[in-house]
C-alpha cells in the first residue's frame, strides 16, 4: 500500500514535517523523559487486550457471490467455504463486522448439513462466534454463510465510491479496500494473514457496468431473476491472504498490453479517459519483467488490472491482480500533468507491482512484520524507476523523500522500533508511517549496499522460493540473505530494525606522517540533544569513507560495531578532504571536528562533492542545528554557499530545511528577515532558470524551475510576482495555457499575494477542472492564502461536496502550513468539526496525517498541552503515536526557538546591514 499524499519529490514540502530542541536541552536524557512524562509525552498507550483466531477450524477455499445495490448502497452475500476442522468443536469463531449473518450452517463432508444455532457478535473485536447444536467433528466439511452488509462511505471494506459520468449524472462504483483488517466488513473470513486460503468469486452486477477481481473472467452468464443483471464468474486464485482480495464494479474505460512475458496488463480509467492510462500502461509492461528479472521468480497470475478510483483513502493498494490507485497516482494527461506527477505514477506503480511478488507471494505472517512488505517495496520502487527513468536521478530523490525524513521522526523519543508488536486490530493503522516504509526502505538500502547487488539478488530468489505461498517473518529474510552473502545479516539488520532511533557518528582526524588517522564514536542521535545516560543503545554500522582524491568511490568500508574505533587511511595528503557516509547510504547522522567540515565546505561551492553527499552534509548540519548541537547561524552560512548549486534534489532538500525554518520564526517578528534570506539564496537560481523550458532541458529541469519560481514566489520575490501575475491573467482569460510544470508555483504566488477576487477565480479554476491532478494542485496551495476571511472560506471549502473525502486533509494542512494566522484557524477549525472529520476517516491512517499537518507547526510549550488534553477528551487511538509525536516536536520547536532565535535575528539583520557579495 501506498500512503504519500503527494509525489515523493513534494512530499516533505507537503507534509511537514516539523522540527527540534527544548529547554530539556541541558538537562540529562532521564530529566528530558521526565519533562515529556510530566505531559503525558512518553509512555505509549496501553496495549487493547487481544487474542487471535482460534486455529481449530480453517479455510481451504472461500467461494464467495456478492451481489451489491448501487443505488440503495447495500450487498447481499453467499459464501461457501471449505473448511478443515483440526479439533472437535461446537464453534466457529471468524472476523465478521459491520455484516448481519442471516442464516449459517455445517456440512461434513459425507455426512448431514448442521444449522448453527446462534451468532454471538464481539464487535469490539470484529469477531462472530457461530455455534452449533452439535460438535463438529476433525475432517473437512463446508461452511455456508449468507448474509447481507452495507456500502459504506468509509472508503474501508467493501465501499461506495462517488463519480460523474461525462454527461454529468452523479453516480456510485463499488470498491474495496481490506488492507489492514477490513475483508471482514465484506465478508465473514479468517482475516488474518497468515491464513491463507484460493478463492473462487462471483459477482452480481448490473450488465452494463464493469466487474474486475484479482482473477480473470471465466464465465459472465444472465442473472435468472432480473434481465438487466449478470453474473460474473473469475478464476480461482492462488492460495493468499484476505487482505489481498478485490473487486470493483462501475464504469470504466481500459487500455491494455502484454509484457514481453506474455502476462495481459490494462489500465482501467473513468470514461473518454483511457489516454491518461497510457502512461501508466507502459510503466507496468516494462516493471513486471524487470522483477520477474531480478526475483528470478516470475508473475503467478495470468492478468494485472492497474485501476483508477475516485475516493479513495490511500495512494493505491496492491491487490492480488487488481491494484487499485488514487486517480492522480495512476493518471497522466500528456498536456495537463507535470513532471512531478509523471515521477509519482512510475513510483507508485513500481511499488504496487513489487508487492506482487514481496507481500503477495510471499506474505509477512502477522502485522507486526509490515515493515517488511512496505520498507522493501519502498526501496525497490526506486530500484525499478531508476530502470526504466534513468534521467530521473531517483536515488538522489530518495534520500531527501524518504531517508532524512525517517530520520526526522526517528530522532524523536516517541519514535517507534521498525518492528512493532502488534495486537488488537486498531494498532496496525498506527504503524503506517515513515518508520515502516521510509525507515525500512532506508536500512534496505543499506543492507544492499552492504551486501552487494548480486549476493543480494540471490538472496531474494532464495527467500521467494522458500516460501512462496506462504507467510514469513523478517528473520527468514535475514537467513536467506545471510545464507547467499556470508555476511552476519541477522545480528547487523537486528540492531536497525528491533531497537528505535540511529546513530551519530562523530569523527575527528589527525595526520599521521602519509597516512589520516579517524577517531569515530558513536552514540544515539536525539532530536532533543546530545545523548545523556548510560545505556546508550548501539549499532552495527557499515561505514563508508571517501576523499577528495575520488568523490565517487569509497577508500574503505568498515563494519562499526563497537561505540568506538580507530581508522587508518593510508596515502591521503594533508590537503585532502576525508568524508563519511558516501552517497549517503548509510543511516546515521555525522558530525565532524570543525577542522574536517572546513576542509568540506569548498566541496559544496565548487561542486566536487557528489550532490547526495552535498545534500546529506547540509541535513546533517541543519538536524545537527534543530537538535542544539551546533547554532543554526552555522547552518545559514553553509547554505550560502549552495549559490552554484544545479542539483534539483540538493535544491529541494535545502527549500525543505528553509521552509521548517520559515515555520518556526513565523512565531518571532522578524519573519520578513528570513524571508529576505531566502530570496537571497533562491534568486541567482531562479535568474539562471528563467521561466520557460530551454532547448535540451530534461524533467530534473521542470522540477526545479517549478520549486524555485514557487519559492521565490512565496517569499514576495519582485520580479517573480509580477510575472507570476502576468501569466495568471492570460492563463485565466484563455490567451496563454500556463504549462503544467508552472501552475503549481504560479497559484501559489498570486494566492499568497493576492485577495478575495483572486481565491474566487481560483475556486472556479477548481470547479471547472476535469482531472483530479489539476483540482488537487489547486486544493493544495488554497492554505497560502493570508486574510482571516478567506483563510474561514478555504477551511469551509474543504469540507464542502466540492472536495474528495481524501483531499480534505490536505486543505487544511495547507491552511496550517500557510501562515501562523492559518495555524491557528486550521487547529480551531478541526476542534470545532472534529465529530464530522472522526466520523469521515473513523481509524484509518488519514486521521493522523490529518493531526500531524494541523499542529507539528506551532512552537509555544502550552500549545503542546491544550493538543494532548483535547485529544484526551477526543479520543483517536490510531492516532495516539502521532499525538504524542506532534506534542514533542512542538515542545522542540519552542526550545528550538528559545535557543537560536535572537542569535538568527542578529545574523540576518548584520547580512542585511552589509550584504554578501553575489559571484559572478
Amino acid at each position: 500500500m501506498w500512503l504519500a499524499a503527494a509525489a515523493p519529490s513534494l512530499a516533505r514540502r507537503l507534509l511537514f514535517l516539523g522540527p527540534p530542541p527544548p529547554p530539556l536541552l541541558l538537562l540529562s536524557r532521564s530529566s528530558r523523559r521526565r519533562r515529556l512524562h510530566s505531559l503525558g509525552l512518553t509512555a505509549m498507550p496501553e496495549k487493547r487486550p487481544f487474542e487471535r483466531l482460534p486455529a481449530d477450524v480453517s479455510p481451504i477455499n472461500y467461494s464467495l457471490c456478492l451481489k451489491p445495490d448501487l443505488l440503495d448502497f447495500t450487498f447481499e452475500g453467499k459464501l461457501e467455504a471449505a473448511a478443515q476442522v483440526r479439533q472437535a468443536t461446537n464453534q466457529i469463531v471468524m472476523n465478521c463486522a459491520d455484516i448481519d449473518i442471516i442464516t449459517a450452517s455445517y456440512v461434513p463432508e459425507g455426512d448431514e448439513e448442521i444449522h448453527a444455532t446462534g451468532f454471538n457478535y464481539q464487535n469490539e473485536d470484529e469477531k462472530v462466534t457461530l455455534s452449533f447444536p452439535s460438535t463438529l467433528q476433525p475432517g473437512t466439511g463446508t461452511l455456508k454463510i449468507d448474509f447481507v452488509g452495507e456500502l459504506n462511505d468509509k472508503m474501508k471494506g467493501f465501499y461506495r465510491s462517488k463519480y460523474t459520468t461525462p454527461s454529468g449524472e452523479v453516480r456510485y462504483a463499488a470498491v474495496t479496500q481490506f488492507e489492514a483488517t477490513d475483508a471482514r466488513r465484506a465478508f465473514p473470513c479468517w482475516d488474518e494473514p497468515a491464513i491463507k486460503a484460493t478463492f473462487d468469486i462471483s459477482l452480481v452486477v448490473p450488465k452494463d457496468r464493469v466487474a474486475l477481481s484479482n482473477m480473470n473472467v471465466i464465465d459472465r452468464k444472465p442473472y435468472p431473476d432480473d434481465e438487466n443483471v449478470v453474473e460474473v464468474k473469475f478464476a480461482r486464485t492462488p492460495v493468499m491472504s484476505t487482505y489481498l482480495v478485490a473487486f470493483v464494479v462501475g464504469e470504466y474505460d481500459f487500455v491494455e498490453t502484454r509484457s514481453k512475458d506474455g502476462v495481459c496488463v490494462r489500465v482501467y480509467t473513468p470514461v473518454g479517459k483511457a489516454e491518461q492510462g497510457k502512461f501508466a500502461l507502459e510503466v507496468a509492461a516494462k516493471t513486471l519483467p524487470f522483477y520477474k528479472d531480478y526475483f528470478n521468480v516470475p508473475y503467478p497470475l495470468p492478468k494485472i488490472d492497474l485501476i483508477a478510483i475516485a475516493d479513495f483513502a490511500a495512494g493505491a493498494m496492491e491487490n492480488w491482480g487488481l491494484v487499485t490507485y488514487r486517480e492522480t497516482a495512476l493518471l497522466i494527461d500528456p498536456k495537463n500533468s507535470c513532471s512531478s506527477s509523471r515521477q509519482w505514477v512510475a513510483l507508485v506503480v513500481g511499488h504496487e507491482l513489487a508487492h506482487q511478488w514481496f507481500g503477495n507471494l510471499v506474505t509477512m505472517e502477522w502485522w507486526t512484520h509490515l515493515w517488511l512488505n512496505e520498507g522493501f517495496a519502498s526501496w525497490i520502487e526506486y530500484l525499478c524507476v531508476d530502470h526504466c527513468f534513468p534521467e530521473y536521478d531517483i536515488w538522489t530523490q530518495f534520500v531527501s523523500a524518504d531517508y532524512t525524513r525517517a530520520q526526522e521522526l526517528d530522532a524523536l523519543d516517541n519514535s517507534h522500533p521498525i518492528e512493532v508488536s502488534v495486537g488488537h486490530p486498531s494498532e496496525v493503522d498506527e504503524i503506517f508511517d515513515a518508520i515502516s516504509y521510509s525507515k525500512g526502505a532506508s536500512v534496505i538500502r543499506m543492507l544492499h549496499d552492504y551486501i552487494g547487488d548480486k549476493d543480494f539478488k540471490r538472496g531474494m530468489n532464495m527467500y521467494l522460493t522458500k516460501f512462496q505461498q506462504k507467510n514469513a517473518a523478517t528473520e527468514d529474510l535475514w537467513e536467506s540473505l545471510e545464507s547467499a552473502s556470508g555476511k552476519p545479516i541477522a545480528a547487523m539488520m537486528n540492531t536497525w530494525t528491533k531497537q528505535m532511533g540511529f546513530p551519530l557518528i562523530y569523527v575527528e582526524a589527525e595526520q599521521v606522517e602519509d597516512d589520516r588517522l579517524l577517531k569515530l564514536s558513536q552514540r544515539k542521535f536525539c532530536a532533543s540533544g546530545p545523548y545523556v545516560g548510560e545505556d546508550c543503545p548501539q549499532w552495527m554500522v557499515p561505514i563508508t569513507i571517501s576523499t577528495s582524491e575520488d568523490p565517487n568511490h569509497a577508500k574503505l568500508k568498515i563494519l562499526m560495531d563497537k561505540p568506538e574505533m580507530n581508522v587508518v587511511l593510508k596515502n591521503v595528503k594533508p590537503d585532502q578532504w576525508v568524508k563519511l557516509n558516501l552517497g549517503t547510504v548509510g543511516f546515521y547522522r555525522t558530525q565532524y571536528s570543525s577542522a574536517m567540515l572546513e576542509s568540506l565546505l569548498p566541496g559544496i561551492r565548487d561542486l566536487s562533492l557528489p550532490p547526495v553527499d552535498r545534500l546529506g552534509l547540509q541535513n546533517d548540519l541543519f538536524s545537527l542545528a534543530r537538535a542544539g548541537i551546533i547554532s543554526t547561524v552555522e547552518v545559514l552560512k553553509v547554505m550560502e554557499a549552495f549559490v552554484n548549486e544545479p542539483n534539483y534534489t540538493v535544491w529541494s532538500d535545502l527549500s525543505c530545511n528553509l521552509g521548517i525554518l520559515s515555520t518556526l520564526l513565523s512565531h518571532t517578528d522578524f519573519y520578513e528577515e528570513i524571508q529576505e534570506f531566502v530570496k537571497d539564496v533562491f534568486s541567482p537560481i531562479g535568474e539562471r532558470l528563467g521561466w520557460d523550458p530551454k532547448p535540451g532541458e530534461g524533467h530534473l529541469d521542470a522540477l526545479l524551475r517549478g520549486l524555485v519560481l514557487g519559492k521565490l514566489g512565496k517569499a514576495g520575490h519582485k520580479a517573480t510576482l509580477e510575472e507570476a501575475r502576468r501569466r495568471f491573467k492570460d492563463h485565466v482569460e484563455g490567451k496563454q495555457t500556463l504549462s503544467a510544470d508552472l501552475r503549481s508555483p504560479v497559484y501559489l504566488t498570486v494566492l499568497k499575494h493576492g485577495d478575495g477576487t483572486t481565491l474566487d477565480i481560483m475556486l472556479k479554476l477548481h470547479k471547472q477542472a476535469d482531472m483530479q491532478e489539476e483540482k488537487n494542485r489547486i486544493e493544495r496551495v488554497l492554505g497560502a492564502t493570508l486574510s482571516p476571511e478567506l483563510i474561514q472560506k478555504v477551511l469551509t471549502f474543504a469540507l464542502s461536496e466540492e472536495v474528495r473525502p481524501q483531499d480534505t486533509v490536505s486543505v487544511i494542512g495547507g491552511v496550517a502550513g500557510g501562515s501562523k494566522q492559518g495555524r491557528k484557524a486550521a487547529w480551531k477549525f478541526i476542534k470545532d468539526n472534529w465529530e464530522e472529520l472522526y466520523n469521515r476517516y473513523q481509524g484509518g491512517f488519514l486521521i493522523s496525517r490529518l493531526i500531524k499537518l494541523s499542529v507539528e507547526g506551532f512552537a509555544v510549550d502550552k500549545m503542546a498541552g491544550e493538543v494532548k488534553a483535547f485529544f484526551e477528551s477526543h479520543p483517536a487511538p490510531s492516532a495516539e503515536r502521532t499525538i504524542q509525536q506532534c506534542c514533542e516536536n512542538i515542545l522542540l520547536n519552542a526550545a528550538w526557538l528559545k535557543r537560536d532565535a535572537e542569535s538568527i535575528q542578529q545574523y540576518l539583520l548584520q547580512r542585511k546591514a552589509s550584504p554578501p557579495q553575489r559571484e559572478p
